[in-house]
C-alpha cells in the first residue's frame, strides 16, 4: 500500500512538471510568435515605404526632365517658343530644389534652396557647394545647348521635402511603436511581478500562520517529556527539529516584510549551514567552506541568508546525485563580498542557465522549482545584492556566486 502511494505521488510530481514545462514552453513560443510577427509586419511596413518612395523619386525625375526641357527651350528661345508655356512650367516647381550651373559649375540660378541668412551674402557660394553635392548624388540631368563641346547646362535637383520625410516617417513610426510596445511590456511584467509578490508574500504568511499552531504545540509537548523522561537521549534531538521546525515558520514570517539585519560573521553562519548539511546528506558528499582573511562580517539576516545557502546546498546535493562535493568560498573583491558556491553535479545546460531563477522551472522529478527563486528575492530584494551563475559545465559541476 505504502509503496502504491508512494508510486501515486512520484506519477503526481510528474504530471504536475510536464504541465508546468508545456504550459513554460508554449508561453515561450508564443512570445517567440509575436516577436517573429512583430519582425514581419515591421519588415512589409519598410518595404512598402521603399517601394513608395522609389516611385515618388521617379516622379520627381520626371517632372525635373520636363524642367530641364523648359530651362533648354528658355536658352534656345527663337520667336516660334511660346514663352508663356515655358515660364508656366518653371514657375510650377515650387517643391522640388533645383541648381543650374554651366559646364564649369558656376551657378546660373536656383530655386526653392534654403539659404541661411548668415550665408545670404554668399549666396552663390552656398548653391555651388550644394549643387556639387546633388552631382555627387547623381542627381543632376544634362542640358545641351548646342553641338559644342562644353556648351551645356546641369540641372542638378535634391529630394523634396515631402519625399524626404516620407523616407524617414517608416523608422520614426517603427520607433514610437516600438517605444509604446517596450512600455507596454515593462507595464505587464511589472503588474506580473507585483502579482507575482502578492502570491509570495500570501503564501509565506498563510505557511507560517499554519506552522505556527502545530509548532507550539509540539514545543510544549517536548517539555512534558523532557520532564517525564530527563534521562532520554532522543528528547534533544526532537527538540533540535522542533526548533528548525520555528526557524522555518519564522523565515517564512520575514517574506513580504523588510527583515532586520545586522552584522554577522560570516565564518560562523557558514559554519551552520556546514553543520545543518552535513548531518542531512550521505557520507559521500563533502560540504566545506572557506573564508578569506579580511572577511569578517556581513550585514544580512541571518536567517534568511542562511536559508539561501542551504536552498543551494540542497540543489547541488540532488545534481550530484548522492556522491559529490560542495565548496562554499567567501572572499572581498571591488569592495563587495563575493560568496561562491561550488559543486561537482551534473551541470546546467546553456539553454537553462537564465531560467534557473524563474520560479516554476525546475529539471528534477520531484519539486515546485521555487528554491533559487527564493534565494534570489532574498539576496537581490532583502540584501540589495546580486546572485548568478558563475560558470556550469554539464558533467562538471555549476557554481553560484552571490556578491552583498
Amino acid at each position: 500500500m505504502q509503496d502504491f502511494v508512494a508510486d501515486g505521488g512520484c506519477r503526481r510530481n510528474m504530471i504536475t512538471q510536464s504541465t508546468r514545462m508545456f504550459w513554460t514552453d508554449k508561453i515561450r513560443q508564443i512570445k517567440i510568435t509575436l516577436m517573429v510577427a512583430a519582425v514581419m509586419i515591421a519588415a512589409a511596413s519598410l518595404v512598402a515605404s521603399h517601394f513608395l518612395v522609389q516611385d515618388l523619386a521617379k516622379e520627381e525625375r520626371n517632372r525635373m526632365e520636363i524642367w530641364a526641357e523648359a530651362i533648354h527651350s528658355l536658352s534656345t528661345a527663337d520667336d516660334n517658343t511660346d514663352l508663356n508655356l515655358v515660364l508656366k512650367v518653371l514657375e510650377e516647381n515650387s517643391t522640388i530644389p533645383v541648381i543650374v550651373t554651366d559646364a564649369k559649375g558656376y551657378v546660373q540660378t536656383f530655386r526653392n534652396v534654403e539659404i541661411d541668412a548668415a550665408d545670404a551674402a554668399d549666396s552663390m557660394a552656398v548653391a555651388e557647394r550644394k549643387a556639387a553635392m546633388m552631382r555627387a548624388h547623381r542627381q543632376s540631368i544634362k542640358v545641351e545647348l548646342t553641338e559644342a563641346p562644353g556648351d551645356y547646362l546641369l540641372v542638378c535637383y535634391d529630394d523634396s521635402l515631402l519625399l524626404t520625410r516620407l523616407a524617414y516617417y517608416p523608422y520614426i513610426q517603427l520607433g514610437i511603436v516600438m517605444l509604446f510596445v517596450v512600455i507596454a511590456i515593462f507595464a505587464l511584467l511589472t503588474s506580473k511581478k507585483a502579482e507575482q509578490n502578492k502570491v509570495w508574500v500570501g503564501l509565506s504568511k498563510e505557511t507560517a500562520h499554519q506552522l505556527g499552531t502545530p509548532i507550539s504545540s509540539l514545543m510544549a509537548w517536548t517539555e512534558i517529556l523532557r520532564e517525564t523522561y530527563p534521562d532520554d537521549a532522543l528528547i534533544p534531538e526532537m527538540d533540535k527539529d522542533v526548533k528548525r521546525l520555528q526557524l522555518i515558520a519564522d523565515r517564512f514570517s520575514k517574506i513580504g516584510s523588510t527583515p532586520e539585519k545586522r552584522e554577522v560573521s560570516l565564518a560562523e553562519l557558514l559554519g551552520h549551514v556546514v553543520d545543518y548539511m552535513d548531518r542531512r546528506t550521505s557520507q559521500k558528499v563533502s560540504i566545506t567552506a572557506e573564508v578569506d582573511e579580511g572577511v569578517d562580517s556581513v550585514n544580512v539576516n541571518p536567517q534568511l541568508f542562511e536559508w539561501v545557502f542551504e536552498n543551494l546546498c540542497k540543489n547541488a546535493v540532488d545534481a550530484m546525485e548522492g556522491r559529490g562535493s560542495i565548496h562554499i568560498h567567501a572572499f572581498s573583491a571591488e569592495g563587495r563580498t563575493m560568496i561562491d558556491v561550488a559543486d561537482t553535479g551534473k551541470g546546467i545546460e546553456r539553454k537553462n542557465i537564465k531560467n534557473v531563477f524563474r520560479p516554476g522551472f525546475t529539471t528534477k522529478k520531484r519539486g515546485w522549482g521555487l528554491g533559487l527563486s527564493l534565494a534570489k528575492r532574498i539576496v537581490e530584494e532583502y540584501h540589495d545584492g546580486s546572485i548568478y551563475v558563475l560558470r556550469s559545465e554539464v558533467g562538471v559541476g555549476t557554481t553560484f556566486r552571490i556578491e552583498v
